[in-house]
């Protein structure tokens, strides 16, 4: 039934200011299930997870209606759910013609558009749905003859017979929409919060210290929780909103300083250059001249190897940057000292490419010396035998392989340093297990070639010391990128084809990548980036592997082509056996999947074919096109996509064309990506700690909560004298989304 304005506001709105009701006492740890009773909380744990007051308060609303405000119906997306303000037209009752009972069918609309709502024997919903009533209403749409309708539909009409002073503060009090699903209207979730849990709810501890809080002017915490669920006006949830993101950005800083301050509280065992060691043959014997960024770089890991506590650095670069060189150098630092170094690489192509590298620029007298190593789970028992062996006496210095270094059974002499490539590809519980390979903790240094903007590496890396080499190497030939869009000129095809032909034909040889391995299968082992592909076009088929090999085999411009395909589902040492073919240039073009994205170098190709481009993240695109122009030749990049112009997926491949400044296209993904690509639960593997901070906007509250932070460890890092502040460290941050801080 329809409910009066004091009711529908909850006791609560009066009182949105105050500081609850402490008598009740109820804090933000008490289990839902004792409010609530086992069966509501139930609904919340299966839908959200939550099982505590606390996790439900932060589900903040993601948006604010109005009742005097109508909903656009027009464009309503079918098999979703969705929360809508209308008007209600007409209501009527049918009898049933196939068996007894009744149908109610009423039209809402907003004043363009209408929508059907569908009751099976509910005639006395006839009584309610009055013609000129408005509400909230809320189901899954569907459509029947052609019409979008909602069958059985939750709602909530507005009260029409308010006393005007009433009225007139009802009308103007924003209506909380929340993230809902089929089990819980959004105005279930809003009732419980306003007539459950807020006027039951006893101080809340605040872990922004009151000093910091006036100085931001922001609101206490009880009061900011009110005001964003339960608030007066538009100022109210506006207020409360920006305390609560600062909040947020203040506790993840708290953790990340914290944790950086942690590790550098633990020994390590201190790695001193020397004078006449490896690294300074190996850098005597370099034929080329080190960039000054690897020069700046080196020198600030050099300086960490030396410090008797854990080096915990981030080295980010530009796809041919020189990364690997700047690490090979601090492994060989390591060397002098008689320890080890274990490099893991997230693919087996990726590690035994790292190891033919490694052996190529130490020289055939350094590397008989240091004998570096490959451990991958697709070695016979022999050679798993003899490399862990060599990995267990210390006779192999240097240990590259995949998640098998994480074995069990693969244990190190002296583990000193342990260099992680393309980390984000591993989780944090990982590479815990290889540095508890150390009998005491190793330095560790991360690589990645993916350029991080700094709002992001404050946020994701913030215990993390973090170097960028920006330079490319003298000599690295430029790249020319276009956009193939098929959409608009399905033409241009056969163009792609005749191009690669020419480089053939020049002596040069050619990659075509696919994001699909078959029409039914996904290169989902190399933990490809998700794209955030329309969804009409999730549906259609994308270009494969296999379909690709066919249609190269059988197109007459490429007839005699030397062709192999590549992806991960392939045997370890048939894919490493194409890559050696490839390199050696026994191979003119290769098939591929992202399984070349990271670290494949073959100087001799010059072009780039990606398939379905628009089905790779802005990342991805960017690292795929650093594979080619690695040589003498000037590369060739060529995005084929059939996405509309002005879709996000377009703008993403247009993105990656314009420029080949990997940092500048870092901050365009940042814009282009929603902000849950970058910091949300399906990255983190459980719920995100972040529900109102987003990376791509608020960039500067971030810097303002770090260095408040930084101010706060400096005079009380124990964070002893606030206690608040430890507490939602502890009871906010879970251990997964812990593990989610330590990964990008």
């Amino acid at each position: 039934m329809p409910r009066s304005p004091s009711e529908l506001l909850g006791e609560s709105g009066a009182s949105s200011t105050s500081g609850g009701t402490a008598s009740r006492g109820i804090g933000l740890d008490t289990p839902l299930r004792t409010l609530l009773g086992e069966r509501e909380a139930a609904l919340f744990t299966r839908a959200f997870g939550y099982r505590t007051v606390g996790d439900l308060l932060t589900h903040y609303p993601r948006r604010y209606a109005h009742r005097g405000e109508l909903t656009a119906l027009a464009d309503l997306p079918t098999d979703e759910d969705v929360t809508i303000v209308a008007e209600v037209k007409h209501c009527s009752t049918r009898p049933m013609r196939q068996r007894h009972g009744t149908i109610v069918e009423a039209v809402i609309s907003d004043g363009t558009g209408t929508l059907s709502l569908t009751f099976f024997n509910q005639k006395w919903r006839e009584n309610e749905l009055v013609p000129g009533r408005r509400g909230i209403f809320a189901g899954k749409v569907n459509r029947y003859k052609g019409t979008p309708q909602l069958t059985h539909p939750e709602y909530e009409l507005f009260d029409a017979d308010a006393s005007d002073e009433d009225a007139e503060s009802w009308q103007s009090r924003p209506i909380p929409i929340y993230p809902a699903t089929s089990a819980l209207a959004s105005w279930k979730i809003a009732k419980t919060i306003r007539e459950g849990i807020l006027p039951r709810l006893g101080h809340v501890d605040d872990p922004v210290p009151d000093a910091i809080a006036r100085e931001r002017k922001l609101e206490r915490f009880g009061k900011a929780l009110r005001g964003i669920h339960t608030p007066a006006d538009d100022a109210d949830w506006r207020r409360a909103r920006d305390t609560l993101r600062y909040q947020e950005a203040f506790v993840l800083q708290a953790a990340l300083l914290q944790e950086r301050e942690r590790l550098r509280e633990t020994a390590a065992t201190a790695r001193m250059p020397v004078a006449d060691g490896y690294a300074a043959r190996f850098e005597k014997a370099l034929t080329f001249e080190l960039t000054d960024d690897q020069r700046t770089v080196g020198d600030q890991i050099a300086h960490d190897l030396a410090q008797p506590v854990p080096m915990n650095r981030l080295v980010q670069g530009e796809v041919g940057s020189g990364k690997t060189v700047v690490a090979l150098r601090a492994m060989l630092q390591v060397a002098d000292n008689g320890g080890q170094s274990a490099f893991l690489a997230p693919t087996e192509v990726l590690a035994s490419q790292h190891l033919r590298s490694i052996v190529a620029a130490l020289g055939p007298d350094l590397s008989a010396e240091l004998m570096p190593t490959l451990i991958t789970g697709r070695l016979t028992a022999a050679e798993r035998k003899k490399a862990l062996l060599r990995a267990v006496s210390g006779q192999a210095q240097i240990v590259v392989g995949t998640h098998a270094l994480l074995s069990e059974n693969v244990s190190f002499f002296d583990l000193g340093l342990v260099v992680v490539d393309e980390q984000h590809r591993f989780g944090v519980e990982q590479r815990d297990v290889l540095r508890g390979k150390a009998s005491t903790p190793p330095h560790q240094l991360v690589l990645t070639a993916t350029p991080i903007p700094r709002t992001v590496a404050m946020t994701v890396f913030g215990d993390l010391d973090v170097s960028t080499i920006a330079q490319l190497p003298a000599g690295r030939q430029r790249i020319e990128s276009f956009v193939v869009p098929l959409a608009e000129h399905p033409r241009w095809e056969q163009r792609i084809w005749e191009r690669a032909s020419e480089e053939i034909a020049a002596g040069h040889q050619v990659f075509v990548v696919c994001p699909a391995i078959s029409a039914k299968e996904t290169e989902d082992d190399e933990l490809a980036e998700p794209s955030d592909t329309d969804a009409d076009r999730a549906a259609t088929p994308v270009a494969s592997v296999e379909q690709t090999v066919a249609a190269i085999q059988a197109n007459p411009l490429l007839a005699g082509v030397r062709i192999a395909a590549l992806h991960g589902r392939m045997p370890a040492d048939e894919k490493d056996s194409v890559m050696r073919s490839f390199a050696a240039g026994a191979l003119d073009l290769i098939v591929a999947t992202t399984v070349i994205e990271v670290g494949v170098d073959v100087p001799n190709a010059s072009a780039m074919i990606v398939l379905d481009a628009d089905r790779f993240g802005v990342s991805q695109l960017h690292q795929l096109r650093g594979r080619v122009g690695r040589g003498s030749v000037p590369g060739l990049c060529l995005f084929v996509t059939a996405a509309e112009a002005g879709t996000l997926a377009r703008e993403r491949v247009d993105a990656v064309a314009a420029t080949l400044d990997g940092f500048a296209l870092a901050e365009a993904d940042l814009d282009l990506r929603r902000e849950g690509d970058v910091l949300g639960s399906n990255q983190s593997g459980g719920r995100s700690s972040l529900r109102l901070l987003r990376v791509a906007r608020d960039g500067s509250v971030i810097e303002k909560a770090r260095a408040d932070v930084s101010a706060l460890l400096e005079s009380d890092p124990k964070l002893s004298d606030h206690p608040a502040l430890a507490s939602a460290i502890a009871d906010r941050l879970t251990e997964r989304s812990r593990d989610f801080l330590a990964r990008a």
